[in-house]
């Protein structure tokens, strides 16, 4: 059980057996504001940030910045937060881009990434964001195409270095058949069609995958970006990204969680000695944590509506699931739970948790050695702050859960729960 509590955001206590988060009562939250429920540890989202902010300054001198994935949860006051640490926020298409701009940032805050941009996340790409990461040649034109009549953003190239990090095969992106980024003859055909039309390439952008806990494989795509710009030409002022996904803690099994230190490190001393190999200036390098700055910090709370005994497995029904975290079903994401109120007591049972979709696929935990719990009991889920409510939906009607923010014993609402009615607000009546 101690072991569980580690994966709990930072502020985590256990008062007369229930748990608390931000000095707040999670029991007396899910009363207060329905379940499922998402709770996010501002003290953890701070923590992980100044993390990254030391160890660049420590690591890296010259100018860096930190870019934090909108993908893994954006609402406007999470990108207020943004604003607040100094990162700069990456937005795919012209949705996250909007949420962006609502929350007051800058467009030297805003760098858009995206595969398939249409004309739509273009023309809000060139609006209000200040670098487009340029993923194909057709997309490249159709910028050129825009931009006849008004200042384009700084304009990166994204590379696919042909490798990829040791990951799930869903969240591998380097790889030389990834649909992300284009190959080395790509970027030297696209930096022509630059440079053909007077728009200048400012920078270099790889990922290789999402939830790594080993950075050896980074080198690979270092070393191929390196020998990119040198032949692309860069001078003293250019721009790096070697992306992000360090992988955090999900399970006690992942325990301990590797050290962000041994990937910054990683990251800096192979740029650092591949540009040095080349004759190549220090670029301004970006660092993307993704998920590493807010999912430890984020916890789902559920209530139990049914215990059910079949024929091999005990099943806790819990009143939320696929809807509002898909990632077991799409790739087998291993989670870990306690119990909310007596939380610390020893297992006396096995148990497989799941929700209350009309899908097999909807579960959350298998095989977790739990106390015995009733019905109507809560629990929690930790390191739920990532890629789970931005992938949430309305399956079977359900409605997406409340989010908030905990600390100091104040918990503040980030989003609101959806009712009914938001489920037909879009909805037209028929003629029939």
């Amino acid at each position: 059980m101690e072991k569980r509590l580690a994966l709990f955001p930072i502020t985590t206590k256990i008062v007369a057996g229930k748990i608390t988060i931000g000095d707040c009562d999670v029991a007396g939250m899910a009363d207060r504001f329905g379940t499922p429920l998402y709770l996010y540890d501002q003290d953890d989202m701070d923590s992980a940030a100044q993390v990254y902010r030391s160890l660049l300054n420590a690591y890296w001198p010259e100018r860096w910045s930190i870019t934090y994935a909108g993908k893994a949860f954006l609402c406007t006051a999470i990108a207020e937060w943004t604003l607040k640490q100094g990162f700069m926020v990456d937005c795919t298409g012209a949705g996250e881009i909007g949420i962006a701009a609502n929350a007051g940032l800058s467009s030297e805050n805003i760098i858009v990434h995206g595969v398939n941009k249409s004309a739509e996340d273009l023309q809000a790409a060139i609006k209000y964001a200040g670098t487009i990461v340029v993923d194909n040649q057709s997309e490249l034109e159709r910028i050129i195409h825009l931009g006849k009549t008004t200042n384009l953003p700084k304009i990166w190239l994204r590379f696919q270095p042909g490798s990829s990090v040791a990951t799930h095969s869903y969240t591998q992106t380097g790889h030389s058949d990834s649909k992300f980024g284009m190959n080395y003859e790509q970027i030297l055909q696209a930096v022509k069609t630059c440079r053909k039309n007077g728009l200048p390439i400012e920078g270099l952008h790889f990922h290789q995958g999402s939830q790594f806990r080993d950075p050896e494989p980074i080198g690979d795509g270092i070393d191929r970006a390196l020998e990119l710009a040198k032949e692309i030409g860069f001078a003293s002022e250019w721009h790096l990204s070697p992306g992000g996904g360090w992988g955090i803690a999900y399970h006690e099994d992942d325990l301990p969680q590797p050290p962000t230190e041994q990937y910054v490190n990683f990251i800096t001393e192979n740029i650092k000695s591949g540009c040095k190999k080349r004759g190549l200036a220090l670029p301004h390098l970006h660092l993307e944590p993704g998920r590493s700055l807010v999912a430890k910090a984020g916890v789902a709370v559920y209530r139990v509506g049914t215990v059910k005994q079949t024929a091999s497995i005990t099943w806790l029904l819990i009143d939320g699931g696929m809807a509002d975290n898909p990632r077991h079903a799409l790739y087998g994401a291993r989670y870990s739970c306690l119990p909310v109120e007596r939380a610390m007591e020893p297992p006396t049972e096995t148990v497989n948790i799941a929700g209350p979709y009309c899908e097999s696929g909807d579960v959350l935990i298998e095989q977790i050695p739990m106390r015995t719990v009733a019905e109507n009991e809560l629990i929690a889920i930790p390191v739920s702050g990532a890629y789970q409510i931005s992938m949430s939906s309305n399956y079977n009607g359900a409605r997406r859960p409340a989010v908030l923010l905990v600390n100091n014993g104040k918990a503040h609402v980030l989003q609101e729960r959806e009712n009914i009615a938001d489920l037909f607000r879009r909805d037209q009546h028929g003629d029939t």
